[in-house]
């Protein structure tokens, strides 16, 4: 066991947060302890600030939290009973109190059917992986001392993911841990020690059991790292896929000819997300490259001229993703953008390849609406092709698209512009009647503005009135 009250003492939130439990625990007699994903990432980078904090203590975790709360003068905890746990909204971080303990489960749910308090070593047992089976005491008598029974330090070294307990048990009693395994290996480049890669193949059919909810928001926890397609290729290989999100798991193998594209739909799919995660930490962008071929298996045929082709698979896809979007769990705001952009997906693409007038470009504009940037984004991202010669053509292409939408949204601007003096005011002003002159004085307010020599407002251009007045004289 290690001391390591240098690394919490870095860590200025932590260190703060730890003194006052630890005073806390020798006025109560509770033991406490940092544990789980709070140590993990003190250990891989001790300077960062703490964003949650989960303290396990080997007593009343409730009485633990109510006790803690007063102290940093939270008015309310979260308790939640069953579990002997509760939590401390505390502004800009979270606090998660627990009592150390043991869980029994049935095989219809992936919540504990029955809670029994112990100590810290079965409370470490009972964690998902070893990486997140460390701890650090925060008690006066050792405080800093570090806990890893299960060599999580050196499996976090290695780059490898491990069960602290037999795999079989661990993803059979909470099998959300297998979408767990893949978010990990994403976050933190892990390898899955293979006796897990193939328990989680023997128990994918077990992710049923868990609601659409919690799938869904392991899914965007994936969606969120670095390089998502490591976590979601290692849903696929495992089968965990087909029963989380079947319409992604049938593009895998599945050929396809286009000069865009890699090969395989799935493959494709993932460079496709990896390129979004590159361009957007935007979820809901990175979702809809996800899914921006949705149809495609639905729509694929041979032909014998031009290969594979996926006719009308942006418009087929669109529809698909409303029901999909129910199934997921996905919010309305969610399933209206991944359906836009899966519809216009496209658009972009055909606007590239030929001259094409304002008003095509206007058309796609007014149907992208605010998303118009993002639409692009995700077209530069779609390009996977391995030829370095004509990525830097299609990306040519879209810069030449973007262009004319930046023109055209100019001219609309200037078509629709309008002094903000009328001619009228101009003639009365003047002591003019109508004809040309009037005319071109409201050009000469008009291109000051344009020109930025003056504000397009009233107040602005009436004084500037005055000065051309002034100046005639």
């Amino acid at each position: 066991m290690t001391l390591i009250k240098d690394i919490i003492n870095q860590n200025k939130r932590l260190a703060n947060i730890s003194k006052v439990i630890s005073d806390l625990s020798e006025e109560i007699k509770i033991d406490s302890f940092l544990v789980g994903g709070c140590v993990r990432d003190l250990m891989l980078n001790p300077l960062a600030e703490a964003k949650d904090i989960d303290i396990m203590v080997e007593g009343d975790g409730i009485y633990f939290a109510e006790r803690l709360a007063k102290k940093i003068k939270v008015p309310k905890i979260i308790p939640f009973e069953k579990f002997a746990t509760a939590k401390i909204p505390n502004g800009d971080f979270e606090i998660e109190v627990a009592s150390a303990r043991l869980e029994t489960y049935n095989e219809l749910s992936r919540n504990p059917s029955e809670v029994v308090m112990s100590n810290i070593e079965n409370d470490l047992l009972r964690r998902d992986f070893t990486i997140n089976a460390m701890a650090i005491s925060l008690n006066k008598k050792n405080f800093g001392e570090f806990f890893d029974p299960f060599k999580g330090m050196e499996d976090l070294n290695n780059k490898i993911l491990k069960t602290p307990f037999d795999p079989n048990t661990t993803f059979c009693e909470d099998p959300l841990r297998m979408m767990r395994a893949a978010y990990f290996s994403s976050k933190l480049s892990l390898n899955i020690d293979p006796i897990c890669l193939e328990s989680i193949k023997n128990n994918s059919e077990r992710i049923l059991i868990v609601s659409q909810e919690r799938k869904t928001n392991e899914l965007f926890k994936i969606l969120g790292t670095k390089k998502p397609s490591i976590g979601l290729n290692i849903l696929q290989e495992s089968g965990v896929m087909d029963f989380v999100f079947p319409e992604i798991a049938v593009m895998y193998g599945l050929d396809q000819s286009n000069e865009y594209h890699h090969k395989d739909i799935f493959y494709h799919t993932l460079e496709v997300v990896d390129n979004a995660a590159k361009l957007s930490d935007k979820l809901d962008l990175r979702l809809a490259a996800l899914v921006h071929d949705i149809a495609k298996p639905k729509t694929r045929r041979l032909s014998k001229s031009k290969g594979y082709t996926f006719y009308g698979h942006d418009d087929i896809g669109a529809r698909m993703l409303k029901g999909i979007s129910a199934n997921m769990k996905f919010s309305n705001s969610t399933r209206d953008y991944i359906t836009k952009l899966t519809a216009l997906h496209l658009r972009p693409i055909s606007l590239a390849k030929k001259d094409v007038t304002d008003s095509a470009i206007r058309r796609l504009i007014v149907d992208a609406g605010d998303e118009i940037d993002e639409l692009m984004q995700l077209c530069r991202a779609d390009i996977t092709t391995k030829n370095p010669k004509n990525v830097i053509k299609y990306l040519g292409n879209f810069d030449r698209v973007e262009r004319r939408i930046k023109e055209v949204i100019e001219i609309d601007k200037l078509k629709a512009f309008q002094s903000p003096v009328r001619g009228e005011e101009i003639m009365k002003m003047f002591d003019l009647r109508p004809g040309k002159e009037v005319g071109n004085i409201k050009t000469m307010v008009e291109d000051a503005i344009i020109e930025g020599k003056i504000k397009n407002n009233y107040s602005s251009a009436k004084s500037f009135l005055s000065k051309i007045k002034k100046a005639k004289k």
